[in-house]
């Protein structure tokens, strides 16, 4: 159906040399879809857990502890994918305390937003998966190359323009909640949205490969960064819209 040999993702933490890595790696178990897909559960079940006790007890501290703290074990488990395993669990606990701390202060604002940004986020995630899995979204090499070029672009437009706002000359239309804003935040959520698919397809090629067991929590990782950055986007999206009301 494609090339499982060379694959793209615009997902740092899921790119076309992990299976190149861990090939040859002598394993007595293999990665399988159920089992990433199991793995992912867990790891999405810790990270609404913690969410739910920043939710309850606000804590300006402990999010930004989990803020730093998962990107930290983020960087350690894309250098370290063996450890996966270990770090996955934690980076979903440490991602949950500053979900939750940011869904506060959202919902403060915006009463609702942040249930319906949840539902929004895994409504996007079953239809892609849908999509995905029926064949009504083919994930060409030209597919693959055109979502890392708009994530990477996207990556370094941020950047700059960090970069030129500590000099006053950045582009602050973007933050706000006019239509350039809006129409930007709606591009990110594309963008952020369509990585789930090509997280899809490097799931299914590490199965069909035969990677290591260790990759299912990998994969399961990825998958989770993934849906973290498109939650906080569509969050973004929805406040820009409610504050023209």
């Amino acid at each position: 159906r494609r090339d499982t040999m060379l694959m793209k993702t615009a997902n740092p933490a899921l790119n076309k040399n992990i299976f190149d890595q861990v090939r040859g790696i002598e394993s007595s178990t293999k990665m399988t879809i159920q089992g990433t897909v199991n793995k992912t559960y867990i790891a999405l079940g810790i990270l609404l857990l913690s969410a739910t006790f920043t939710w309850m007890n606000p804590s300006p501290g402990l999010m930004i502890m989990g803020a730093i703290g998962g990107f930290i074990v983020a960087i350690v488990t894309a250098f370290k994918k063996e450890w996966a395993a270990t770090t996955t669990p934690i980076y979903a606990a440490l991602q949950g305390l500053f979900l939750g701390g940011i869904s506060v202060m959202f919902e403060r604002q915006y009463p609702g937003i942040a249930i319906q940004a949840v539902y929004l986020t895994f409504g996007t995630l079953c239809a892609l998966l849908i999509a995905y899995t029926s064949g009504a979204i083919k994930v060409t090499e030209n597919f693959k190359l055109g979502i890392v070029a708009a994530t990477g672009g996207l990556f370094f437009f941020y950047l700059i323009n960090f970069v030129l706002n500590i000099f006053g000359m950045g582009l602050t239309s973007i933050y706000g909640n006019g239509i350039i804003g809006i129409g930007f935040s709606a591009i990110v959520v594309v963008i952020a949205a369509l990585n789930l698919v090509l997280d899809f397809d490097f799931i299914e090629n590490g199965a069909a490969q035969g990677a290591p067991k260790y990759m299912e929590w990998y994969g399961a990782f990825g998958l989770l960064v993934t849906l973290i950055w498109l939650y906080i986007e569509i969050l973004r999206l929805l406040a820009k819209l409610q504050s023209r009301d």
